[in-house]
């Protein structure tokens, strides 16, 4: 179930860095809440910790294929994907449709269109229902975004619920400043150099204990 009462998330995965910003500042002045992967091994990080509602997927990346990435994200999560890339051949079409993807655009494009399909996948039924997350008494429900401690609603802030989803998904390894400060904050160094994690973490302890 979509939250209405946030901004829909979506995750550019592209290596080109000079797409992948100009994506990230037309869909933010679009409204949409958006972060950037800019290989495969960081899209599937992301899409753990970041838990998008959109994906906007190139084929050609390092680390990992995109196509991988693709049937990766299906195997644990109906987050509609938009594949994003050169390959204009039919085989590529399929081979990516056949991986998971909902839809295809081939660059260059137009970004109005872009928008366009990014609002008709937002439209599609949901599928499936995100599974609730469980470490001990504390419950994350991805789906209306709440957490709860021995069933008890904990009323937290956004910043506070990335990073208490944050530790929830990667329990239980332990989860370093720096990999907060990139998941959570826009601006890494907003975080980093400062008390502003040890700020919100003791915030969260409070309201969980």
């Amino acid at each position: 179930m979509t939250d209405y009462s946030r901004s829909p998330r979506v995750l550019v995965v592209e290596d080109d860095d000079e797409i992948a910003q100009v994506l990230q500042r037309s869909l933010r002045m679009e409204g949409y809440d958006v972060r950037v992967a800019p290989d495969g091994r960081a899209a599937l990080e992301q899409g753990r910790s970041f838990a998008p509602d959109l994906v906007i997927l190139d084929l050609g990346l390092p680390q990992i294929d995109g196509i991988d990435v693709a049937r990766t994200l299906r195997e644990s999560d109906d987050v509609p994907i938009l594949i994003l890339t050169a390959r204009d051949a039919l085989e590529s079409r399929v081979e990516g449709l056949d991986a998971g993807a909902d839809d295809y655009l081939v660059k260059p494009f137009h970004f109005d269109e872009l928008l366009a399909r990014l609002v008709a996948l937002q439209r599609r039924p949901a599928l499936t229902v995100a599974p609730l997350i469980e470490v001990g008494d504390l419950c994350f429900d991805p789906g209306t975004r709440e957490l709860s401690v021995a069933g008890v609603p904990v009323p937290i802030t956004a910043t506070e619920l990335a990073i208490m989803e944050l530790l929830l998904r990667r329990a239980p390894s332990v989860v370093t400043r720096r990999t907060i400060a990139v998941q959570v904050w826009d601006d890494e160094s907003d975080a980093i150099g400062s008390n502003t994690i040890d700020v919100h973490v003791g915030r969260l302890r409070s309201k969980i204990a």
